[in-house]
């Protein structure tokens, strides 16, 4: 039924962060898309790393096929000079650490299901949450330490040490997230200071030069079928980037991050249908327990300081402060 003529149109509602009218469940179905994006990427690489291609070749590859999607955005802002900074180390150290990070995940990926890797791969905020004491200077209530104590536990029922499942390819998704949350704590500290496009030319120039030697060391030409993969892990990764912003654009990062811990549906989804592999009723369990921690250390960090972490990490962290270079511009 049309409405009435009489009837006074409903005004917008703006979004918490100042980003304008708040639409938050088309960011939120964005979010849930960028998500299944970036996991559909790891699917392919997982794919790749499967028929033998090397780790360190697949990610120089990755980014090498991503800067030059990027190159375009760069050059139409080359006049801003968005390659400026006063903060080089601190840029070259988050480079190295997120391509290191996405390395180390290919590995994990060659020995273990996808469903299992990601799991593992959501203790990230638990470590954020830690480091944030000595390199933010932030207080930790004991409900938190409760929170990241009871997402451990969680690590613990998915890895089962002293068991036969246990494998030591567990421990590399571990490592993974790590190198990943000292990444978000660094871009955290750049918060305010540095362009978004600025830490995106410089994390992927120092990722490049870092990764190149080792891509380099074991190179094999990739065939037509393994370009195509590639192409399309480099369309993923720029796509879910894009879909990640628009999705922060409208609407505040408090209210859609938890939905960052969909990736976990989409892997189980992605593993059984490509992979033929599905989660033990331990992964289960303790990636529920992960997911459940997650979210209440991101619902005290809002509480508490105002400043939650995203769980999808560094990506959500640029996304965030370019919705709102892109809110200023409007």
């Amino acid at each position: 039924m049309a409405p009435s003529p009489a009837a006074p149109a409903a005004a917008p509602v703006s979004s918490p962060d100042g980003f304008g009218p708040d639409r938050p469940l088309l960011a939120i179905g964005l979010l849930l898309g960028a998500n299944f994006v970036f996991t559909a990427m790891d699917g392919l690489a997982k794919g790749l790393a499967g028929s033998g291609m090397a780790a360190e070749q697949i990610i120089l590859l990755r980014y090498t096929l991503v800067t030059v999607l990027l190159l375009p955005a760069v050059l139409r802002h080359w006049g801003g000079r968005p390659w400026h900074t006063t903060r080089p180390i601190a840029h070259i150290v988050r480079g190295v650490l997120l391509i290191g990070s996405a390395t180390l995940f290919v590995h994990a990926m060659v020995h273990l299901p996808l469903e299992t890797a990601t799991a593992i791969g959501f203790v990230s905020p638990l470590y954020v949450t830690a480091l944030s004491i000595p390199f933010l200077g932030e207080k930790v209530g004991i409900r938190r330490w409760a929170a990241v104590g009871a997402g451990f536990v969680g690590v613990m029922i998915i890895l089962r040490p002293g068991t036969e499942v246990f494998q030591p390819a567990m421990l590399i998704p571990l490592v993974s997230s790590l190198c990943w949350a000292i990444g978000l704590i660094i871009t955290r500290q750049m918060r305010g200071s540095e362009q978004p496009l600025t830490i995106l030319i410089w994390s992927t120039g120092a990722g490049l030069i870092a990764i190149a030697p080792l891509g380099l060391l074991d190179w094999r030409t990739p065939t037509a079928l393994e370009w195509a993969f590639l192409a399309a892990i480099a369309a993923c990764h720029v796509a879910g980037q894009y879909l990640t912003i628009r999705a922060f654009m409208l609407a505040s990062a408090s209210m859609i991050a938890p939905f960052s811990y969909s990736t976990l549906l989409w892997a189980i989804l992605i593993g059984a249908f490509a992979f033929g592999s599905y989660p033990d009723t331990a992964t289960l369990i303790g990636g529920a327990l992960l997911v459940a921690a997650g979210i209440y250390v991101w619902h005290r960090e809002r509480q508490v300081t105002g400043k939650p972490t995203n769980p999808g990490g560094s990506i959500a962290e640029v996304a965030e402060a370019e919705a709102k270079v892109a809110a200023e511009k409007r």
